[in-house]
């Protein structure tokens, strides 16, 4: 099936254990996640207008982007029906902002 939105390379690898430590072989995650959404231009947005460190606005961004977005194709899932209107009234508020409101 053709893809429908931006095809992404999602990856995720161990750097330190919560001791500090270093693993010898870290764990890696890596998995194709298709978006509707330029996810490189939502960073960049909510970098400018939520008034977060740039990662912590980084990491909003993709986290709540890979939910939603699953959570549109899972539509029928009654998984997520606890969190559908929250993270919809979220969504909504984050569009609102304008980049002065750091």
């Amino acid at each position: 099936m053709p893809s429908t939105g931006y095809t992404y390379q999602v990856s995720l690898q161990l750097l330190r254990a919560r001791d500090g430590e270093r693993p010898e072989e870290p764990a890696t995650l890596t998995f194709e996640h298709v978006n509707h959404d330029d996810l490189f231009a939502i960073v960049e947005r909510m970098r400018g207008s939520t008034g977060l460190a740039p990662d912590a606005a980084a990491e909003a961004a993709i986290g709540l982007k890979l939910l939603s977005e699953v959570m549109i194709r899972e539509k029928h899932n009654p998984l997520f029906d606890p969190l559908r209107n929250g993270v919809r009234e979220f969504i909504v508020k984050l569009k609102g902002l304008s980049p002065s409101a750091q």
